[in-house]
């Protein structure tokens, strides 16, 4: 299939910052996403050890509503304009689609009440895990898991779900051995062959259900691909460099949610998010510094560039000294966001450069150190996205995009804009190799990789191939 998008939404590195998209987005509640303001977007879970079922169902619920209560309850001491909360389900809760839905409608009682007391616009964002590999092999398309994850997302949407995601997983049996190898060609095969036929059946059916409801499909996130090889990086399980190019890998990828009709806000860990950005124009979530909680990372100022929701990724909900931790962390986000808010406005009273400047800084601040950064830079990310609008196709499209990142990290190491590393150089020509060894024909690439696939980990029918 054709790409569906052929040219940027954003073209110039200039236009590339927090809070403004071509496309904003505007939620039940009245929050304007990517119209000139970012907010913080909490995301909370329960802690380690705590005990899902129905016969908990109630005590969770509370425990989860009282936990948004108090993250109202600062952002109102905090004169917060608006907010979101990201619930990211736990597999029992998808498993068990009651427990979820339930859990979504105590939460949003509780921004209901806000926004009547207070005015305080708030949103939650449902993002039910991806159970289908809970099955062994994963069973795709044909699955009661499937089935389970479905309802949760129609029925939480209607319990007050707002913006539907989720991490899909689609590839994922292939992926994870492929970057513990740091085999590049496995690695686009599982996102440019498998990942996308993924996405295209699983996002008919979520962009679906947002209709139906009248909910808003917010978009997937490559977390489980470039974040997993991002902590490998991070742990020097791999070279940076390689996780690099598997962040790039993941883009076309993660732009068939667009291309099959979501709206955004794109979903916070995955990183390709400021790509996606660029191409279609949609509103994007991102975490950096303050997904510490959840991992390290090297990207932890530039992540929120172009943010138009900043998130923290998921934090238990534990006592710490200062009060429970996803309101301690959302003060955090809030302050992050005020600074982002100030630069741009006042950039539009006296017509100046403040958040440009502020997003540079950004930039700047994180660039030299590692090449998963440099990517990231607006200039970088306008670079390699035109190379994802201008291929004919999602296989060449992720061919390109891996090329054109190697590209820049050469040049990088080249002129000194990154720390000179010399073993992170071996992998430039090595990975440029295999990439372009690739056919850009997809059914040659398919007939050449076959037979290095472990058909008993993946059941290739699943997937249509």
């Amino acid at each position: 299939m054709s790409m569906k998008f052929t040219s940027l939404a954003i073209s110039n590195p200039n236009d590339l910052i927090f809070g403004i998209s071509p496309k904003p987005v505007k939620t039940r509640r009245g929050l304007v996403l990517g119209g000139g303001h970012v907010y913080p977007e909490v995301n909370l879970t329960v802690p380690e050890g705590t005990v899902i079922n129905r016969s908990t169902m109630d005590d969770l619920a509370r425990r989860y509503a009282d936990a948004v209560r108090d993250i109202l309850r600062r952002a109102v001491e905090m004169h917060c304009e608006g907010l979101t909360i990201e619930f990211e389900t736990l597999l029992e809760m998808t498993l068990d689609p009651v427990i979820g839905t339930e859990i979504v409608r105590r939460m949003s009682d509780v921004c209901d009440e806000f926004q009547a007391k207070h005015g305080l616009k708030s949103e939650i964002r449902l993002t039910p895990n991806d159970s289908r590999d809970f099955d062994r092999p994963p069973l795709m398309r044909n699955s009661r898991h499937l089935e389970n994850m479905f309802k949760l997302f129609e029925d939480g949407a209607r319990a007050g779900g707002d913006l539907l995601s989720i991490e899909s997983t689609g590839g994922k049996e292939v992926c994870d051995d492929a970057l513990t190898m740091c085999d590049i060609r496995a690695v686009i095969f599982s996102q440019a062959v498998m990942g996308v036929r993924d996405m295209r059946f699983l996002w008919k059916h979520i962009v679906d259900i947002a209709r139906k409801t009248g909910r808003v499909a917010g978009g997937d996130t490559a977390c489980g691909f470039g974040n997993t090889a991002m902590v490998l990086a991070e742990k020097r399980y791999i070279p940076q460099v390689f996780a690099s190019a598997v962040r790039a890998a993941t883009i076309p990828r993660s732009l068939v949610a667009i291309e099959e009709g979501a709206t955004g806000p794109h979903k916070d860990c995955g990183y390709e998010g400021v790509f996606i950005k660029a191409i279609t124009g949609i509103p994007i979530a991102m975490e950096g510094k303050t997904a510490a909680c959840a991992h390290l990372s090297p990207v932890g100022n530039i992540a929120a560039a172009a943010c138009d929701l900043w998130s923290n990724e998921s934090v238990q909900n534990i006592k710490l000294l200062a009060g429970m931790a996803p309101t301690v962390y959302f003060e955090q986000l809030e302050y992050d966001c005020r600074l982002m808010n100030t630069a741009l406005k006042q950039d539009r009273a006296q017509n100046g450069k403040r958040a440009l400047i502020l997003r540079d800084l950004m930039c700047d601040s994180d660039t030299f150190f590692d090449p998963q950064a440099l990517i990231l830079t607006p200039k970088n990310v306008i670079t390699i996205s035109q190379e994802v609008v201008s291929a004919p196709n999602h296989l060449v499209a992720t061919k390109n995009a891996v090329l054109k990142t190697i590209d820049i990290i050469e040049a990088g190491y080249a002129s000194g804009e990154l720390i000179k590393n010399a073993r992170e150089q071996e992998w430039i020509p090595r990975i440029r190799e295999e990439v372009q060894s690739i056919p850009n024909d997809e059914s040659k690439f398919v007939e050449e990789i076959l037979p290095t696939i472990d058909t008993t980990h993946v059941l290739l029918g699943e997937y249509g191939l």
